[in-house]
């Protein structure tokens, strides 16, 4: 059985610095200031500065692009983006060479395109890392510089490989306003989705129960297909339904972003989340978690 709200309570540390505060770094913020931790953002905009501040989140001002030293802290959450582009991630490496404080355990957000495609086979994290696309390649340098970091004395470090994010404010709608279409069901390739509140949670947990150098695939356990998930997000939203195209001739009129999803099926096996972290998903599919989305 899984630790409880109160055993999570316990376990995590007193302070907390979060580099890529937006939704999710948001609600994990929230949810650690409801327990009584004092959470710091890192930010660079004042626009982004007054919001955290009015929900009494504490900001440093800081481009992770001119790296500074974060000082001592016994928890980070890095869900900081990468570079758009290249196969490695500068901005981690550049701001890991700036580091001379202590930073005891660290959760890293990265995603499950370093597994690449794996023809829609179920994949759990000793799956070996073989990366097709650019995205892929950058968020592997990430865990890797992670692992590094770590193992030459830095603090404890839980990859979480995260992937589609849905929730309030998170559906598809100029997409489907547009009418772009879709693969058709029958060749749509497999997708893997956690609601934002969900992995909130999994985060926090990481963060009180994980190991360090230890990757965990999060999700909510119940893979669909993509056109699945417009098919459902139109009809919750009471939008037509997108065209839906072979995926032969979807090639030609996907964006290349949308198509390097579309190129890697797989169903992720999320067996090491529930069971050494006690995750448990309030949504555990579709069905559970769209309705949730709406105002």
């Amino acid at each position: 059985m899984g630790a409880s709200v109160e055993e999570l309570q316990v376990a995590l540390p007193p302070a907390a610095l979060i580099a890529g505060c937006g939704d999710i770094g948001l609600r994990v913020a929230q949810r650690l200031r409801a327990m009584g931790r004092e959470v710091t953002a890192i930010v660079r905009s004042q626009q982004k500065n007054v919001s955290l501040a009015a929900a009494g989140i504490r900001t440093r001002f800081e481009d992770l692009d001119q790296p500074q030293d974060a000082g001592d802290w016994p928890l980070l959450f890095w869900f900081a983006p990468p570079p758009g582009s290249g196969a490695q991630d500068m901005r981690l490496r550049g701001w890991l060479a700036a580091q001379r404080g202590r930073i005891a355990r660290v959760v890293y957000i990265s995603t499950p395109a370093v597994y690449g495609d794996c023809d829609g086979r179920w994949v759990d994290e000793d799956a070996p890392l073989v990366p097709q696309s650019e995205r892929g390649r950058r968020r592997l340098d990430a865990e890797q510089a992670w692992c590094d970091w770590q193992a030459a004395g830095g603090g404890e470090v839980m990859t979480l490989r995260v992937p589609g994010i849905y929730g309030p404010g998170r559906l598809p709608v100029e997409r489907l306003k547009k009418g772009l279409p879709v693969v058709c069901d029958e060749q749509s390739p497999y997708t893997n989705r956690i609601h934002a509140d969900d992995l909130a949670e999994a985060a926090l947990r990481a963060a009180a129960f994980g190991r360090g150098g230890r990757a965990y695939n999060v999700s909510d356990g119940t893979p669909t297909t993509m056109a699945d998930y417009f098919l459902r997000s139109a009809a919750l939203l009471g939008l037509p339904a997108p065209p839906q195209l072979p995926l032969a001739e979807a090639r030609h009129v996907l964006t290349p972003a949308m198509w390097s999803f579309i190129a890697e099926s797989k169903r992720l096996i999320t067996l090491r989340l529930r069971d050494e972290l006690g995750f448990a998903p309030r949504y555990p599919d579709l069905v559970s978690g769209l309705p949730s989305c709406l105002p």
